[in-house]
């Protein structure tokens, strides 16, 4: 890798760590508070559907959720569910927790 390459991909990681957090001082001290970058507007910006969306949102309330909960919270099969969490974990907007029946997800 070159020296080019390596200065871009700080730079990328750099800004998405400031899209995540806000920096402030207080009496001398910085103080780093983390910013919810999952607005609705945000999530609709990454092509997600409206399903999804409730999901993350569910996610921000409850802490957790599970192919259940998915299928309860919108209303549709277990297939549907599966594959649509599968897609906001390869977006890296949930974290996939466990195996089998014990599956849950966490944000990202």
């Amino acid at each position: 890798m070159d020296l080019k390459t390596l200065i871009s991909q700080n730079e990328s990681e750099i800004l998405e760590f400031k899209k995540r957090f806000d920096f402030e001082k207080y009496q001398g001290f910085r103080v780093v508070f983390m910013k919810d970058i999952y607005s609705e507007e945000y999530l609709r910006d990454l092509s997600l559907n409206e399903r999804q969306i409730r999901a993350v949102m569910y996610l921000k309330e409850k802490g957790k959720i599970t192919n259940k909960d998915y299928q309860v919270l919108n209303k549709i099969s277990r297939e549907t569910s599966k594959i649509e969490l599968n897609t906001l974990v390869d977006k890296k907007i949930i974290v996939k927790i466990g195996k089998g029946r014990g599956v849950h997800y966490h944000l990202g």
